[in-house]
C-alpha cells in the first residue's frame, strides 16, 4: 500500500494541474487547491492512475469507483499527462498481432453482428443525444469555416462542404450511406435538388427521417431505408454517394469490398465522398492505454480505425480513384469539445433521460468519450479525412478531363468560391 500512495504521490507532483485524490478510507494527497479532485472507492483505481493506464480509468468511472469534480478540459490535461507514452505508439501492433486483429474483424462485421452494434450505439436514446447534438443533429466532424461559427452553424457549413465537393446538380441522384439523423441527406435534397436515398442500421434515426421527410413534404424524392450497405440494389447506378462517420464500422478486413462495393453503386465518372475517422498511426486498429479498449465496451463495439494510407490504398484496390482529401483534425477536436461542453452543461437534463442503470452508466462514459475524444484530436493520435474519389470511366477518354461541367475540374477552387 506505502508503495502505491508513493507512485501515486510522485505522478501527483509532476502534474502540469493541481490535484487532489480522496482515497477510500477518507485521507486525501495531493494539493489543496486542486483544480481537479478525484474521490477514489478503490484502491485498484490507483493502480491504473501509476500505470498511465487511462482508458481502463475511463472504465473505472463508468463503473463508479472514483467521482469526478472539476471540468472535463482539466481532467483531460492530467490524463494526457499521465500517460507513459504515445497511445499511437502502445498500440501498436505485430505481425501475429495483426492476423488476429484481421479475422476477428471478419468475424465481427456480419450482417447480424453489424446491425446489434449499430443499434447498439445509436438507439440509445434520440432525446439524449438531441441534448448536446446541434438542432440537425448532425453527428460528425462539423467544419468551421470562420472562426467564429458556432456549432450549428459549423455543422451547416460541413454539409454543403460535402456537398460543394460532390458537385452536386438538381435532378441527379444521391445515395448517403450511413445518413444518421439526415443532415446531409435533407440539406442535399433541400438546397440542391438532388433525388435522395439514405440508409441506416438505427431503428430510431430511420423512423425520425421518415418522419422529417413527410413534414417537409420530400416524399416523392427523399427516402431513407433501413438497411444493410451490402443488400443495396446495384442495378440503376448513383450519380454521387456520401459516406460520412460510417467507414469506421466496416472493418480493416472488409474495406476493399466496402469500396468496391460503392464504386458499383456508382455510375461511370461518378464521385463518392468518404468522411470519417482515421488512425494517428500506420499499423494500429485502436488508441492503446486501455483508450480502444473502453469506446468498444461502452461506446461504439465493433469500430475499427485505419490509417489514410491504408484508405487510400483499400480504396484503389475497390476501383476508386482519389480526386481529393483534406484532413479535417482540428475542427473534429473543436466539434468534440462543443459537445462536451453541451453535455456538461445538461446533466441534470441527461440524467432525466436516460434513467434505468444502464442509463446511467452511459452518461458517464459519454463524459469520458466526448472529451476523451477531442484530447486524442487535440494531440493528433486520430485524425479526421474527407477523401474524394471517382469511378474512372471505363471507356477511352478521361472524365476529369470533360469541359461540359459532368467531370471533376482541375483545380479546387470551386469547392471554396462563395
Amino acid at each position: 500500500m506505502s508503495s502505491i500512495l508513493s507512485a501515486v504521490e510522485s505522478k501527483l507532483a509532476a502534474l502540469p494541474l493541481p490535484v487532489r485524490l480522496t482515497l477510500p478510507d477518507g485521507n486525501s494527497i495531493g494539493a489543496t487547491d486542486a483544480a481537479v479532485h478525484l474521490t477514489i472507492h478503490e484502491m485498484s483505481t490507483l493502480a491504473n492512475l501509476v500505470a498511465g493506464q487511462v482508458g481502463t480509468m475511463g472504465e473505472d468511472y463508468v463503473e463508479g469507483k472514483f467521482e469526478v469534480e472539476g471540468s472535463m478540459r482539466d481532467l483531460m490535461t492530467v490524463a494526457a499527462a499521465i500517460l507513459p507514452q504515445s497511445p499511437v505508439e502502445a498500440a501498436r501492433a505485430g505481425m501475429f498481432t495483426t492476423l488476429i486483429r484481421r479475422v476477428m474483424s471478419v468475424w465481427r462485421h456480419t450482417l447480424e453482428r453489424d446491425a446489434k452494434q449499430i443499434q447498439f450505439h445509436y438507439d440509445l436514446s434520440d432525446d439524449f443525444y438531441a441534448l448536446w447534438l446541434d438542432p440537425r443533429r448532425v453527428y460528425s466532424c462539423a467544419y468551421y469555416k470562420e472562426d467564429d461559427m458556432n456549432l450549428a452553424q459549423a455543422q451547416e457549413a460541413k454539409l454543403d462542404h460535402i456537398c460543394r465537393k460532390l458537385r452536386l446538380r438538381e435532378g441527379e441522384r444521391f445515395l448517403d450511406i450511413g445518413a444518421g439523423w439526415g443532415g446531409l441527406l435533407l440539406w442535399a435534397a433541400e438546397h440542391y435538388g438532388v433525388d435522395a436515398t439514405g440508409i441506416t442500421l438505427s431503428r430510431n434515426q430511420h423512423a425520425y427521417v421518415n418522419r422529417l421527410i413527410e413534414e417537409k413534404g420530400l416524399g416523392g424524392r427523399v427516402r431513407m431505408e433501413l438497411l444493410d450497405y451490402r443488400k443495396l440494389d446495384e442495378s440503376n447506378p448513383y450519380d454521387k454517394i456520401a459516406s460520412v462517420g460510417m467507414f469506421e464500422h466496416v472493418g480493416r478486413a472488409q474495406l476493399v469490398g466496402y469500396f468496391s462495393k460503392l464504386r458499383r453503386l456508382l455510375r461511370s465518372g461518378g464521385l463518392i465522398m468518404n468522411h470519417g475517422i482515421t488512425a494517428g498511426g500506420v499499423d494500429n486498429t485502436q488508441l492503446g492505454a486501455g483508450m480502444g479498449e473502453f469506446i468498444d465496451k461502452y461506446i461504439f463495439p465493433g469500430g475499427e480505425l485505419t490509417h489514410i494510407s491504408n484508405v487510400l490504398h483499400c480504396m484503389t484496390e475497390g476501383g476508386l480513384e482519389d480526386l481529393d482529401i483534406e484532413n479535417l483534425r482540428p475542427h473534429y477536436a473543436r466539434t468534440l469539445w462543443a459537445w462536451s461542453d453541451s453535455l456538461e452543461a445538461q446533466l441534470d437534463a441527461a440524467h432525466a433521460t436516460l434513467t434505468d442503470d444502464r442509463g446511467k452508466r452511459s452518461i458517464r462514459a459519454y463524459r469520458m468519450y466526448l472529451a476523451g475524444c477531442a484530447m486524442g484530436f487535440e494531440n493528433g493520435w486520430i485524425a479526421l479525412h474527407q477523401v474524394l474519389a471517382q469511378h474512372r470511366p471505363d471507356g477511352p477518354g478521361d472524365e476529369l478531363a470533360a469541359g461540359d461541367g459532368t467531370g471533376y475540374p482541375w483545380r479546387r477552387d470551386y469547392i471554396y468560391r462563395d
